[in-house]
């Protein structure tokens, strides 16, 4: 899979994104994104085709999305991950907008990373605990 190849339209800055198979304005978000999609991917085996992006969700009736969702092969959700630019703080106003896409969706997993910071929490019988390193695929599915 191809990643980070960029372009430059109308003096905007566009990265490849290989997952949405299209070119998206490169945001400071945006290329937190790219780096957390790739790390899933390449390093922790996530099937790409099992992995969406901008993920819509429903969240007390108002349309959401999440940045990235990691699904298992029965289309269960495994984890949800929310990215900020790397400018902005990992807080717990971001924690608590994560548990309301975690509330929807029910997944084993949540991350949050903005490219400095990564906090990852495991979700057992609905209470999120902090988990003390990035599961790969095998181990989200477990």
């Amino acid at each position: 899979m191809e990643w980070f190849k960029t372009k430059t339209e109308s003096g905007k800055i566009l990265v490849f994104d290989p997952l949405r198979k299209r070119f998206v304005a490169l945001t400071p978000e945006e290329e937190v994104r790219q780096k957390i999609l790739y790390l899933l991917v390449e390093n922790l085996h996530v099937p790409a085709g099992l992995l969406a992006v901008e993920y819509s969700v429903k969240v007390n009736g108002l349309d959401k999305r999440c940045d990235a969702v990691v699904f298992a092969s029965d289309g269960s959700p495994l984890m949800i991950v929310e990215c900020k630019a790397q400018t902005v703080k990992i807080t717990q106003k971001t924690l608590d907008q994560a548990v309301r896409y975690y509330s929807a969706l029910q997944p084993h997993f949540l991350l949050l990373f903005n490219g400095l910071q990564c906090y990852c929490f495991h979700a057992n019988d609905g209470v999120l605990s902090p988990f003390d390193h990035l599961p790969d695929y095998a181990e989200m599915n477990s």
